[in-house]
């Protein structure tokens, strides 16, 4: 399946009179194999293992010319910029908005949906669309969890004492508010 993935890949790219260059190759195949959605930095750590002569600017070229091949994606990610994915079959993305994380969901009307979408959004404005993407966000599981924990362990503490003149009257007010 994964061979398969890359030789349609790459004969996508020869079909668009891309060469195919060694280090495009490697790249492409880091995107396909992993699918961990990871930073250039990621890629960059990954195929120079493989190839101590690639560049930085090499790997940030390749991952354009594959984004503008329509064959990857670039998701921006708040945690730490921009992220990559191989764009092999639609689909759409869920991203934790504490950690980052970015997770693939598959689902079986989505290329038809957008479809929809990018129709409706012509008719609406009148612009020509080219491309389209969405993005789910919330909090993964583990976020979710510790979210939970947190607030459940959040107490508020008040404490107010009053006292005045010569004689001391003192009014103690004290009490905690939890949310479990």
């Amino acid at each position: 399946m994964m061979k398969k993935t890359i030789d349609e890949a790459i004969d996508h790219l020869r079909d668009n009179h891309i060469r195919i260059t060694p280090q495009r190759r490697l790249v492409l195949e880091y995107l396909i194999e992993k699918r961990n959605h990871p930073t250039v930095e990621t890629i960059f750590k990954a195929v120079n293992a493989k190839e101590p002569s690639l560049s930085l600017a090499t790997v940030y070229n390749s991952l354009k010319l594959l984004v503008d091949q329509g064959l990857v994606i670039e998701l921006t990610s708040s945690e730490d910029g921009i992220h990559y994915d191989y764009y092999g079959h639609p689909h759409f993305h869920v991203i934790c908005v504490n950690c980052g994380k970015i997770i693939d969901v598959d689902y079986p009307e989505y290329a038809s949906d957008l479809a929809k979408i990018d129709r409706i959004a012509a008719k609406k404005t009148g612009y020509d669309i080219i491309a389209n993407h969405i993005e789910v966000e919330g909090y993964c599981p583990e976020c979710a969890q510790k979210n939970r924990s947190r607030k459940n362990s959040d107490s508020y503490f008040y404490f107010l004492n009053l006292s005045c003149g010569n004689n001391c009257y003192f009014i103690d007010i004290f009490f905690t508010s939890s949310t479990r």
